[in-house]
């Protein structure tokens, strides 16, 4: 540090804001751990990112290069490519029976773009935002910074493991909350919620005059039964969408937005100034990957195998115990027998064994010391592999 910063450091002029002050996103630093292993010629089993394996569709890859071939690459229009948000229209009359105006969806830099588009759109500094727990850490790491007040609602196998409209209705009459964000299939749990749950949370909310976000981005990783969409049971619910998961478009960063329309141009000019737009190629990807779901198809085909690999292979190696495996690709296994530090244990299981994984205090931080997620994204082999080492690492205690 040069003397002028060293001085500036000391004036407090270049402190870090407050707002800046969040939790980490531990999974993250998982995958930093697991990096050096790997450099210092380890073989780690990737279980600790919810990130598939497959590459994305191959039309997607070979439209991106065409793209890139015919030279330049500009800017799009905020709300994104129009033949892109009309394909997405099309999507939900394919997917769900739905008849989508395109003047309602809104392309963004993956959900996380999404989620802060919307956040910014729907709520104001203070807004309490009503939160499954356990969940995804980043809804409410992101609302905090955004001067929000994520309220986590503790769920249970009694409400398998979702938001009831009692509990919904409880939570509001403590103290007033203005918005609810749900996911299913849910992340870390994997569990869905059944088209009539959705659509009694849904008008609860509504009745309490709780604003909705639904987050869908596992949406079509679905084994238990067909995912539902808040677009198809809510003209004012916000559903958030990406092309990361089922698309195997992770680095890809794009994603999508079903807004009430009274929201759509508040979304715009939020993009316009944050944003501008979304990365071009990512875009023309986008749309035609709508038509690799063949080769999609098979991906998901991958991942219930794993799905059934985990879920029979588990209980013998000594995690007989985990939560409902509906949909996404996560398993959340309760590993209290062994410990009551799923943060040291995942440490321990990585070090020791070379199996990745996530601790639940990422997700829950009431519960999450005696929670680990496993994601099975990965390779069948792969999954074989991770189970029999943790059997051998629980062995040897």
């Amino acid at each position: 540090m040069s003397n002028i910063s060293a001085r500036l450091a000391t004036a407090g002029l270049i402190e870090a804001s407050r707002r800046s002050e969040i939790a980490p996103f531990i999974v993250m630093d998982v995958m930093e751990r697991a990096a050096r292993i790997e450099a210092a010629g380890g073989h780690v089993i990737h279980m600790e990112v919810g990130q598939p394996a497959a590459p994305a569709p191959v039309v997607a890859r070979e439209a991106a290069r065409r793209a890139l071939d015919g030279g330049r690459i500009g800017y799009t229009m905020a709300l994104g490519i129009p033949s892109l948000r009309e394909r997405i229209a099309r999507h939900y009359g394919e997917a769900y029976g739905l008849d989508l105006d395109p003047g309602r969806v809104v392309v963004t830099t993956g959900s996380s773009g999404g989620f802060i588009l919307a956040f910014l759109a729907m709520f104001e500094p203070g807004d309490r935002i009503a939160i499954a727990n356990p969940g995804y850490p980043p809804y409410r790491h992101i609302l905090t910074a955004l001067g929000c007040e994520p309220v986590l609602i503790d769920t249970d196998a009694h409400s398998r493991w979702t938001i009831t409209p009692e509990a919904l209705g409880e939570a509001h009459r403590r103290t007033p909350l203005k918005g609810l964000l749900v996911a299913s299939p849910a992340n870390p749990t994997g569990t869905m919620m059944t088209p009539d749950a959705l659509a009694q949370l849904l008008a609860t909310a509504n009745e309490l005059g709780i604003r909705v976000i639904s987050d869908e981005i596992y949406h079509g990783l679905d084994y238990a039964f067909p995912a539902a969409t808040a677009a198809a049971l809510s003209p004012d619910a916000t559903v958030i969408h990406s092309f990361s998961k089922y698309f195997c478009m992770t680095g890809w960063r794009v994603g999508w937005m079903v807004m009430p329309q009274p929201l759509v141009r508040a979304a715009e000019r939020l993009q316009q100034n944050l944003m501008i737009s979304v990365p071009t190629l990512s875009q023309v990807a986008a749309e035609a990957a709508f038509e690799g779901r063949v080769e999609m198809e098979a991906v998901k085909r991958g991942y219930e195998e794993n799905r059934m690999i985990l879920t029979q292979g588990l209980p013998s190696a000594g995690l007989p115990e985990f939560l409902p495996v509906d949909g996404a690709f996560y398993l959340y296994a309760d590993v209290g027998r062994f410990t009551g530090d799923s943060a040291g244990f995942a440490r321990r299981l990585l070090d020791e064994a070379h199996v990745a994984t996530t601790p639940g205090v990422d997700f829950d931080p009431h519960r999450g010391h005696h929670y680990l997620r496993l994601s099975y994204a990965g390779s069948a082999a792969d999954m074989r592999e991770a189970v029999a080492r943790i059997g051998d690492f629980l062995k040897r205690g």
